[in-house]
């Protein structure tokens, strides 16, 4: 068995003269924290000091020792950032010029002092550029030029805070004969069976050429072998009735272990050995045998040469793109079920990417399915997660749309970076393939869109921009590694040049209008087939501004806060989202700090609504985005700091698997009900209009009827309708209590929608009363339920709980209260809490 050794100690960082320790995996900024040599880049305008570090060359130095039995010694590199050059005591290893790649030398009876020189990512690029001609990106900085996280030159959400490093593991492999060096699982459920075929292909040493071996393979109790004297083989494994992978909200998750071992081909094989018993499957091989074997066969009777393993799941995953009256569909279909994604875009959780630990993607990815998320988008401007990523993935049954990485820019297509893109491609399809949860693979983000509407083809005069990419290399590499999922050419896309690559009749959209130039309500305009991005800013919590501009008066415009806003015009699109609803709150930060949270929340819940109340025409949102990577007002869910932002909560409402919406359309007021569970949804809904004094001026109970997995649209009478441009009544839907979130935690919400007729700042609201009390929760020493009971109406009354401790969180987010009403928020974390604090951190709607 091959033997490997973690080089995780004993790294040095060398820039002149200057030397100190180095982390691996890690990265160059890391190192210069460690040592207290440059300010922390996330807290205050610190990113500016730091500007030079990605503008330098440097080396990590290591002593390489090893003594080892076996014939052959590789240096494994699971990934070095970015354009590297290697040598082992003086003499060369090779060069490297991607990120997202791995790479292994052989340095078999080589020992001496290792050096990992890294150039300036901007030196790497202007060579390039230099190479290649000049191409578009809407950034003034030269990601398309360098296979490079493209958001570590900074984003209209991200800091520009260019790395180098060993930011993934180092090895050492020491084997003998041959070694597995790719295994592509392609996994399949065919009239109830599930069908795994194990392709591989190893390497041999020299010793090892022509010399016959066996390989096995194993899942769910079946196991099989072949006899293998090329380089490739192919067996596959049938799985009677296996338990089905499900996205979260469908089915369960249930994974299964997938071994793969080399043998030496001597001498009988114990039908125990490595993974089980053997059982009569079918097995096939270009190079070795072909047919059954039988478990009484002579086989391998030496331990494995080498072994791989990992999770599977069984699923078929489908793409339905056909034509209609309506345009084209772009709808995922699970095991034959048709699904509506509830999603979320991800970027890379850290500006170092290298400090994200499994736990930490746990921790992220559990608050994802804990607001009813279902689909994550992995955005093609950051890098190709981890394994830990799509481990949790699995488990949690969340499906991953992976981009390939490319993002807002026209990229060359000519060598050295076409060779590169290849590798990349074969690299990750192979390293990522086996797992259940990855659903789609696209070619790139907007950059079709770029071409067309983004002034790109004018100044491109003909020279590539990476269309061979999307509509040639990525499909056809897919179509070769991994044939079991679907391929889309780029996000939006509308499927092909006879149609405006974002036309939302046709496959994916972005919908960025609204937020760039128009009031929320214009999302409920079109009907897209699927909202690919889409979203709304808002400033992070306030104990992360805190934190992060320590010291600063804070107000919107100040120094920091200004600096923490990347978005062109951020702040002014953030001024006139709130101007449409509310009166200016002025020089009152705390106010405008929880309008524009709370007009966030608003405005990404008023397309969810409308989007989801057309299904099955449009077949999911996608919300820009799940997260941040450092502190910044941006459109995410869960800011910098890990701390849910008041649309975290909106998510979990509008994505539960029932909803109730009131919806406005030129045919008068619409109540939807939505009904993405498998059981049918039979319910009372009671409508009620009523002043803003809270006295009820009508009032009906509608029976509603929702077949599983769909919508049903009843128009409210014209009664109850609050009259067009109404400042003193409103409409309210109430159908009791929505089920709990689908892991069956956290709380049960109402299931209430409301329509107001006017914006805020034109309703007569009355000044808000309400009373608090504060209880602790029995068995807890840190978690209490601020309990409010509401005297007259409270519009969208929200609790700030960073505001009673740093580290306290909260179950719910804004809610509207009727006079006479009463709710409790359950905030863990915060220790004691007087009543007196709990008020001053509550928030609501009070223009009088």
């Amino acid at each position: 068995m091959k033997d490997v050794t973690q080089l995780t100690d004993g790294w040095w960082l060398r820039h002149g003269d200057d030397v100190l320790e180095a982390t691996v995996p890690g990265c160059v900024h890391t190192d210069l924290l460690a040592a207290r040599l440059i300010p922390d880049p996330y807290l205050g305008r610190n990113e500016t000091e730091v500007a030079w570090v990605g503008r330098r060359a440097w080396t990590y130095v290591r002593h390489l020792d090893h003594d080892s039995a076996h014939e052959r010694t590789d240096l494994v590199f699971d990934g070095l950032d970015t354009a590297a050059h290697l040598t082992l005591a003086g003499r060369s290893l090779g060069a490297t010029r991607n990120m997202h790649r791995g790479y292994r030398f052989d340095v078999t009876g080589r020992t001496g002092e290792l050096e990992v020189r890294f150039a300036s990512a901007y030196d790497e690029a202007a060579a390039v550029r230099a190479a290649t001609g000049e191409r578009p990106n809407v950034y003034p900085e030269p990601s398309q030029y360098i296979r490079k996280m493209a958001c570590s030159f900074g984003w209209d959400w991200g800091p520009t805070l260019v790395t180098a490093g060993i930011w993934r593991p180092v090895r050492l492999e020491h084997w003998s004969t041959a070694r597995l060096a790719e295994v592509r699982p392609l996994v399949t459920v065919v009239d109830g069976i599930g069908r795994v075929e194990v392709r591989l292909r190893i390497e041999r040493t020299a010793r090892g050429l022509g010399k016959p071996l066996r390989v096995r393979a194993g899942v769910a109790g079946v196991h099989t072998e072949a006899e293998l004297r090329g380089d490739e083989a192919v067996l596959r494994l049938d799985v009677p009735a296996p338990r089905l992978w499900w996205p979260r909200g469908y089915g369960d998750q249930p994974l299964y272990d997938l071994d793969v071992t080399l043998h030496h081909a001597t001498g009988p094989l114990d039908a125990t050995d490595a993974a089980g018993p053997l059982d009569k499957t079918d097995v096939a091989g270009p190079f070795g045998k072909a047919g059954r074997f039988d478990a009484t066969e002579p086989l391998a009777a030496t331990g494995p040469l080498d072994a791989w393993r990992r999770r599977i799941g069984f699923r078929t995953i489908e793409l339905d793109r056909a034509p209609d009256a309506l345009g084209s569909a772009f709808t995922l279909v699970v095991n034959d079920v048709r699904i509506f994604a509830c999603g979320v875009n991800w970027i890379p959780d850290d500006a170092f990417p290298s400090r994200v630990t499994p736990g930490r993607y746990r921790t992220r990815l559990a608050q994802a399915a804990e607001a009813n998320v279902d689909l994550i988008r992995v955005w093609g401007g950051g890098i190709y997660e981890d394994d830990a990523f799509y481990d949790v993935c699995d488990e949690l049954g969340l499906m991953v749309w992976q981009d390939f990485l490319f993002a807002c820019a026209a990229y060359p297509e000519e060598q050295p970076l076409r060779g590169e893109v290849e590798a990349e491609a074969r690299d990750n399809v192979v390293r990522l393939m086996p797992h259940p949860s990855l659903v789609l693979w696209n070619g790139n983000n907007e950059n079709l869109w770029g071409f067309r509407d983004w002034d790109w083809e004018r100044p491109l005069a003909g020279d590539s921009w990476g269309e061979g990419y999307y509509l040639g290399l990525l499909p056809r590499i897919v179509a070769e590694l991994d044939p079991t999922r679907p391929y889309a050419a780029g996000s939006p896309w509308s499927g092909s040049w006879d149609h405006h690559p974002n036309d939302p009749a046709h496959g994916t959209h972005h919908s960025w209008e609204v937020w760039n130039r128009q009031d929320y309500a214009e999302y409920r305009a079109t009907v897209p087939r699927f909202v690919a991005e889409f979203g709304w800013q808002a400033p992070p919590a306030l104990d992360t501004l805190r934190r992060a501009l320590p010291g600063e008066h804070l107000a919107p415009d100040s120094p920091g806060m200004l600096h923490h806003q990347k978005a062109e015009d951020g702040n002014g699109k953030l001024n006139r989202g709130v101007a449409r609803h509310f009166p200016p709150p002025g020089d009152d930060f705390d106010r405008w700090h929880y309008l524009t949270q709370l007009v966030q929340a608003r405005a990404v819940a008023a397309g969810i609504e409308h989007w989801r109340s057309h299904w099955p025409v449009c077949a999911g949102t996608i919300v820009w985005q799940l997260n941040d990577c450092w502190p910044v007002t941006s459109w995410s869910a869960i800011d910098g700091y890990g701390r849910p932002k008041p649309l975290y909560h909106e998510l979990r409402r509008v994505y539960a698997d029932r909803l109730l919406t009131l919806l406005p359309g030129t045919g008068g007021l619409v109540l939807a009900a939505v009904n993405q569970a498998a059981a049918p949804w039979r319910t009372q809904v009671t409508l009620r209009r009523m002043a803003a004094d809270g006295t009820t001026v009508g009032r009906a109970v509608v029976e509603v009827s929702a077949e599983p997995r769909s919508v049903t649209r009843i128009a409210v009478p014209a009664e109850l309708a609050p009259d067009e441009g109404s400042t003193t009544e409103f409409l309210v839907a109430d159908a009791g209590k929505s089920p709990r979130p689908r892991d069956g935690e956290g709380p049960e919400d109402d299931l209430r929608a409301l329509h107001f007729p006017v914006p805020d700042k034109e309703f007569a609201y009355p000044r808000a009363a309400y009373d608090v009390t504060v209880e602790p929760v029995p068995g807890t020493r840190d978690t209490v339920d601020v309990v409010v009971s509401a005297r007259t109406l409270v519009r969208d009354l929200l609790l700030q709980p960073d505001r009673l401790a740093p580290d306290a969180v909260c179950d719910r987010g804004r809610q509207t209260l009727l006079p006479g009403e009463r709710t409790r928020i359950r905030v863990s974390g915060c220790g004691s809490v007087s009543a007196a604090a709990a008020r001053a951190a509550l928030f609501s709607v009070d223009v009088v």
